[in-house]
């Protein structure tokens, strides 16, 4: 038995080296725009960008590699999208703190988290999500992220006037991204291996003909240091009632954000047990805890759980190796900036959308005729692409799921937790 197959499991999880490998370059072309986008954001927090941009692969290295040696799940990680945004947008630029303030935040967070993860509450957290809504999580993520593969090509657009409309479909990114819809289509139907690799690929090719992306003017560089916000922390106004309620949000955001990701990509992957439960959770999340609190020390906001995982998970990966092979593709990255930067939105995101595609099959196991437990579960999946946000989807899935269950008479069908759960939704919203 060779090291890999007895690490990882390979055959009992019915993969392959080569299969694991392919899924986890899936999972690296989907995801690695953060690459990009995280150090433009926390630059506007003031942060030097190339330290940024070492921060966050180094961190994503670690938790990515802590996900697929403690865990063994195809679950990548990178700073998570929208906890970046409240980095600067709110904290810094609204609240008038310094981004070290910031940091100081996100790496208590991480150290919580990891305290949550040993006791396993988070673990129970995920465990008392009702089954039903734990189907519509995987349903909701799949229209989320589609949303987010159409409007990062300029398909989807928020024009004046409207909440959303079609963009300039007849332009060179258009066509670059209905021709990767195509290629994947083709692909799967000809069950193609790495379908939705090749065809990210393919569109690549396209835009650099079509001149929506430019060749490289290098093959590799030397990465930035970093120097400027490495171990930067700023622990004066560590107990002050901003700290807390900054805390408290970058708490909050993250649990949820991770804890539907690790709903919907497990369950698409057939990895919950009959319970609805995902065994070895408890070791995901301490991943995820692990990434943070690294990230916050190299420089960088809080390290999640990505939904782009999918991609990986759609392309046949299913074991540690998947994670562990996104997190060296990230490390490779590290000096091939150059090449991989030139894939464009309009290439990743006929990936997002085909992706989104095979996470509805779920829905076909929700009983619709159980208003008890349909009302829930369509709350769920729609409150995430209109809200744009995988937690909002979770916070109106679980306070009507136990309003629901009361009104009809079904209160046994409510663990303590989900009562629980629901107040503090509530009273989040109230005092929102």
């Amino acid at each position: 038995m060779s090291f890999l197959e007895k690490t990882f499991k390979l055959g009992e999880n019915k993969s392959s080296v080569k299969q694991e490998m392919m899924a986890g370059l899936t999972t690296f072309m989907t995801m690695s725009y953060i690459l990009i986008v995280n150090p433009n954001i926390l630059s506007e927090a003031g942060m030097d960008k190339g330290a940024v941009f070492t921060a966050t692969i180094l961190a994503s290295f670690v938790a990515c590699l802590a996900m697929g040696l403690i865990a063994n799940y195809p679950f990548a990680l990178s700073a998570g999208m929208g906890l970046n945004a409240f980095f600067t947008y709110t904290v810094v630029l609204k609240m008038g703190h310094t981004w070290q303030f910031a940091l100081t935040a996100v790496f208590l967070e991480g150290i919580i988290f990891i305290l949550m993860s040993l006791f396993k509450i988070r673990e129970k957290i995920f465990d008392a999500i009702p089954y039903t809504l734990k189907k519509a999580v995987s349903v909701g993520i799949g229209l989320f992220i589609s949303l987010i593969g159409f409007s990062s090509a300029g398909i989807i657009v928020n024009d004046q006037g409207t909440i959303l409309s079609l963009g300039n479909i007849k332009s060179n990114q258009s066509i670059v991204f209905f021709f990767g819809i195509i290629l994947i289509a083709f692909l799967l139907i000809k069950k193609v291996k790495g379908a939705i690799l090749f065809g990210i690929l393919g569109s690549t090719v396209l835009a650099l003909i079509l001149g929506v992306t430019s060749f490289p003017t290098g093959i590799v560089s030397t990465p930035p240091s970093m120097a400027e916000t490495f171990f930067k922390f700023d622990f004066t106004n560590v107990f002050s009632l901003d700290m807390l309620i900054v805390l408290f949000t970058f708490l909050f955001v993250d649990i949820f954000d991770t804890l539907g990701t690790l709903i919907g990509v497990s369950t698409k992957a057939g990895m919950l047990n009959e319970k609805g439960e995902l065994p070895r959770s408890g070791r995901a999340l301490l991943a995820d805890a692990i990434g943070t609190t690294v990230g916050a020390t190299f420089g960088t906001s809080t390290i999640t759980t990505f939904v782009e995982s999918a991609s990986g998970v759609a392309d046949g990966g299913r074991t540690g190796l998947t994670a562990i092979t996104t997190g060296f593709l990230f490390l490779v990255s590290l000096i091939f900036y150059p090449i991989f930067s030139i894939i464009p939105a309009a290439a990743t995101g006929p990936a997002l959308v085909i992706v989104g595609l095979f996470m509805m099959s779920p829905i076909l196991d929700i009983d619709f005729s159980d208003y008890t437990e349909s009302i829930p579960a369509f709350l769920t999946i729609v409150m995430m692409p209109f809200a744009y946000s995988i937690a909002e989807g979770i916070v109106f899935g679980m306070i009507s799921f136990v309003i629901v269950k009361l009104i009809g008479k079904k209160s046994k069908e409510i663990s303590p937790l989900m009562y629980i759960l629901a107040i503090l939704f509530l009273v989040k919203i109230i005092l929102s």
